[in-house]
C-alpha cells in the first residue's frame, strides 16, 4: 500500500512531504538538515496512526517478552549479546532481536547498545555481571530505534551515555512518538510504554569519529560516516582484535536485506560500500540483529544496494514511472525467504532510490 497524501498526490512518502515543506520555512541550510529528520519521522508516525503506512507481515517483528539473550566470547575481554536464536534462524529469514555487547577495560565495561525494554536490560546486565564486576563506564547507542536505547534510562548515573549527534537530537525532542513507532512495529503491553528519555552525554556529529582508550591496547573507534541506513547510524570498530559492530546499516547477513526507512538511498548506498571495504577480510562483524558474521557475510548488503541502484537508474532512464519500476525491478534474485523482503523493497527501499536517482538525474 502506497503512502499518499489526499490533498497533494506528489506527497507520496514522509521524505517527499519534507522536500515541499522545507522551502516554505525559510530556514537555513544547516536548520534544514537537523530538523529534516525529525520531520520525517513525525510523518512517519502520522501515517502509521492514519492506517496509510504499510505495515509489516508480522506484529511483533519479534517479541521482547519471548526473546531470551545469550553471551559469546569473541575475544579477550570482547563480547558480544545475541538473542538465543540468532544462530538457527537468521539464514532462514526470521527477524531476529538487537544484539549488543561489551568490552572489558581496565577502569571497567564499554556497554554496547541498551534494550527495548527493562525485561531484556535485565538479562544484558546479569550477562556482564557474570563476566565482570566493573562498573559500566561508556554505554554506546548505535541507532536511536528504541531497541538499540530506550533502556539508557536504567544505567547507572556515573554512566557516559554516546550517540551519534542527530540521534540525540531526534530523540531529545521526539522521544514519545519514537516510543508510539516502537509499539506499533513490537506490540503493546511489552514494557515499551514504561521507558523514559534519557540524554547522551557525549554525541559525534556527522563525518566525525572519537576514540576511546580501554587500556592494554584496547582502542574503540566510534564512526559517524553519515547516512548508512538513516542520519542517526554510529558504528564501532575495535582495532585490537578486528571487531565491528554494524548496527542497523548492517543488519543481519543474507537473506535479510537493508531497512532503508527514511527514504534515502545514494547516501547509504554509498557509506554500505565505504565501511565494507574499511573493513579486513578476516574482521568479526556484529550486525545489528541476527547472527555474529564476517566481512563475506554482510556483502549481500553491498551487492542488493548496488544491483538496486543500477536496475532503478535503468528504469529512470527509460521513463518508468514509480509503479512501473516496481514491476519491473523485483529484485528476485534477492528474493531468498527474508520474511520482511516485500515489505521493505517495495514500500522504503525501492521508492527511496527511484526518488533519489531521478532526483541526481535531473528527471
Amino acid at each position: 500500500m502506497e503512502r499518499r497524501c489526499r490533498l497533494y498526490p506528489q506527497l507520496d512518502s514522509a521524505t517527499n512531504i519534507v522536500n515541499v515543506l522545507l522551502p516554505l520555512l525559510n530556514l537555513s541550510k544547516m536548520k534544514k538538515t537537523k530538523i529534516v529528520f525529525a520531520l520525517s519521522l513525525c510523518i512517519l508516525i502520522f501515517f502509521t496512526v492514519s492506517g496509510q503506512f504499510p505495515m509489516p507481515p508480522q506484529i511483533p517483528i519479534w517479541d521482547a517478552d519471548k526473546v531470551e539473550l545469550k553471551l559469546r566470547k569473541i575475544a579477550t575481554d570482547v563480547y558480544a549479546i545475541i538473542p538465543a536464536t540468532a544462530e538457527t534462524e537468521t539464514t532462514k529469514g526470521i527477524p531476529q532481536a538487537t544484539n549488543g555487547g561489551f568490552i572489558v577495560g581496565e577502569k571497567g565495561v564499554v556497554m554496547i547498545e541498551v534494550m527495548l525494554t527493562k525485561r531484556l536490560f535485565d538479562q544484558q546486565i546479569k550477562l556482564i555481571k557474570s563476566v565482570t564486576d566493573k562498573p559500566i563506564i561508556y554505554a554506546i547507542n548505535t541507532s536511536d530505534h528504541g531497541d538499540h536505547c530506550f533502556t539508557n534510562y536504567l544505567l547507572p548515573p556515573s554512566t557516559i551515555i554516546i550517540q551519534n549527534e542527530l540521534a540525540n537530537e531526534n530523540l531529545a525532542k521526539n522521544y514519545e512518538h519514537i516510543k508510539q513507532f516502537m509499539v506499533m512495529l513490537f506490540g503493546k503491553e511489552k514494557g515499551i510504554e514504561a521507558t523514559t528519555f534519557r540524554p547522551a552525554d557525549v554525541v559525534i556529529p556527522k563525518n566525525n569519529s572519537l576514540k576511546l582508550d580501554l587500556g592494554k591496547g584496547k582502542i574503540i573507534e566510534l564512526v559517524n560516516t553519515g547516512i548508512a541506513q538513516s542520519p542517526a547510524d554510529l558504528f564501532i570498530w575495535l582495532a585490537s582484535s578486528k571487531v565491528f559492530w554494524a548496527g542497523n546499516p548492517f543488519i543481519a547477513e543474507s537473506p535479510a536485506i537493508p531497512w532503508l526507512f527514511d527514504g534515502y538511498f545514494l547516501e547509504p548506498a554509498e557509506n554500505l560500500k565505504k565501511m565494507y571495504d574499511f573493513l579486513p577480510d578476516d574482521a568479526i562483524v556484529v550486525p545489528g540483529h541476527g547472527r555474529i558474521t564476517t566481512k563475506a557475510g554482510i556483502k549481500y548488503t553491498v551487492e542488493y544496494v548496488e544491483a538496486l541502484k543500477k536496475k532503478v537508474a535503468d528504469a529512470v532512464d527509460k521513463g518508468l514511472t514509480l509503479e512501473q519500476t516496481k514491476e519491473a525491478v523485483k529484485m528476485d534474485e534477492y528474493n531468498k525467504g527474508y520474511v520482511l523482503f516485500d515489505w521493505l523493497h517495495f514500500n522504503f527501499n525501492l521508492p527511496g532510490a527511484y526518488k533519489e536517482i531521478k532526483a541526481d538525474k535531473g528527471k
